[in-house]
């Protein structure tokens, strides 16, 4: 057999056993923690649905794997990605658009399934490719609350006010003000100045960058500030994230710029160590004109490709996803093998315990549906800051290029190498020459 015939044979093989499935999926986060629960996820979903499906979940490199699946014309009925792709996806009519489906939906289209401000964060000029995956967090700053009731302070809401705490941290604690993993996520101090991260296109359709523009040199200068304190961690370009986050809950850094559900993993992980810790998030700083600008993650998403088979198939997976039966999955798992039910209560197995509720939906869209098991402590109060405050940050392919410039010289200026006026001038230089900003 030659070898162009095997080739031939294989994919006509898999392409039999991809139309013998009522519904087949690509998923990179949504599913079992292993190979062997993941079996055991697709068991329950075909039996609540009544389908027979094959649900592939890559090891690694997920987004290869999606990309060179639809370019070569493998048929999935549903692709898992987010909102990043879109622009990528809809221009290869790669992905169906999804607003006469959604509307039809009287799960999908219920605002207490899936509110508004879901949809507003991935919508196209009106037109919906996707259905969320899940609620998206954001980052804000999170800050010890424990201290701040011990010294009669608010939350701070200016920088003025966010020195106050540094400086009282630093007197009592000797803590860092601020430690991070580079500019992994100052946003909330950033926002002190009015400056987003990222790309933002100006109302003349000119590509730029906040935290190159003029106005950032002031921002930089007061990193620099903070470091000539000793209130800004050292190692900040070095830095992953486990390394902040070790330093605050070790009382050596009075704030990070984290994830909303971090407030409550903190608050969760330091229960016994120290009851008295208390992690709590915080809108960023007020801008010259009061706003605050915080992020909010992309949004994940369940598309439907264009060539999909079985499109009532996929949609009835994603009415599933979004009622409790499907919460329950996102979150807890499997009964029987993550938790059981006993005399009503819900309660995890050791896997579960150690599987952290995360099945690819740790924290659901709806407005309705309480987790059996509660929020962690804070969460709920950190959700709707990001809900109030944060926006997606625009990072085109030319984010790739740009944002090692602007990393390069925002470290010099953190470190007080250069001033704040000497960082976003070589910012603006090598990004004009690059051709990576406009005007």
């Amino acid at each position: 057999m030659t070898r162009m015939t095997t080739v031939a044979l294989a994919a006509l093989i898999a392409g039999s056993a991809a139309e013998a499935q009522d519904l087949r999926i690509l998923s990179a986060v949504t599913g079992g923690k292993d190979a062997e629960e993941q079996e055991f996820f697709v068991a329950e979903l075909e039996e609540h649905l009544g389908l027979d499906i094959e649900m592939i979940k890559p090891a690694a490199d997920y987004n290869n794997v999606l990309f060179t699946s639809l370019a070569s014309g493998e048929q999935f009925d549903l692709i898992y990605g987010d909102s990043s792709m879109l622009p990528t996806l809809v221009d290869q009519g790669a992905i169906m658009q999804l607003n006469d489906i959604i509307e039809s939906s009287a799960v999908l289209s219920d605002p207490a399934v899936i509110p508004d401000g879901e949809w507003d964060l991935f919508d196209m000029d009106g037109a919906l490719y996707g259905v969320p995956n899940k609620f998206e967090g954001g980052t804000m700053p999170i800050a010890r609350g424990d201290w701040m009731d011990a010294w009669g302070m608010e939350p701070p809401a200016t920088i003025e006010e966010w020195e106050a705490y540094f400086d009282r941290a630093q007197e009592e604690y000797g803590a860092y003000g601020i430690s991070s993993a580079g500019l992994y996520d100052i946003q909330g101090w950033m926002s002190g100045w009015g400056l987003k991260a990222g790309y933002v296109v100006d109302d003349a359709g000119n590509r730029t960058i906040p935290y190159a523009s003029d106005d950032a040199a002031a921002a930089w200068d007061w990193f620099c500030e903070l470091t000539e304190k000793g209130q800004l961690d050292p190692n900040f370009a070095s830095n992953g994230s486990g390394e902040f986050r070790n330093l605050f809950m070790a009382d050596q850094a009075a704030a990070v710029g984290y994830w909303d559900a971090w407030v409550g993993l903190f608050n969760n992980l330091m229960a016994e160590q120290n009851p008295e810790f208390r992690a709590m998030g915080v809108a960023g700083a007020e801008g010259p004109n009061g706003e605050v600008i915080l992020r909010r993650g992309n949004a994940s998403l369940w598309m439907i490709p264009a060539n999909a088979q079985n499109v009532e198939n996929a949609v009835a997976f994603l009415e599933f996803w979004h009622s409790q039966p499907g919460y329950l999955m996102g979150t807890l798992g499997i009964e029987g093998h993550d938790y059981n039910v006993e005399n009503g209560e819900y309660v995890l197995t050791e896997i579960g315990q150690a599987h952290g509720m995360d099945h690819g939906a740790p924290r659901v869209a709806s407005t309705t549906w309480e987790n059996p098991f509660g929020a962690l402590p804070g969460v709920n109060e950190a959700e709707e800051i990001v809900i109030e405050y944060a926006t997606t940050e625009y990072q085109p392919l030319d984010w790739v290029d740009a944002q090692p410039i602007v990393e390069g010289y925002a470290y010099q200026a953190m470190a007080c190498e250069i001033t704040g006026e000497e960082a976003v001038q070589r910012m603006q230089d090598d990004l004009t020459a690059a051709g990576l900003i406009d005007g």
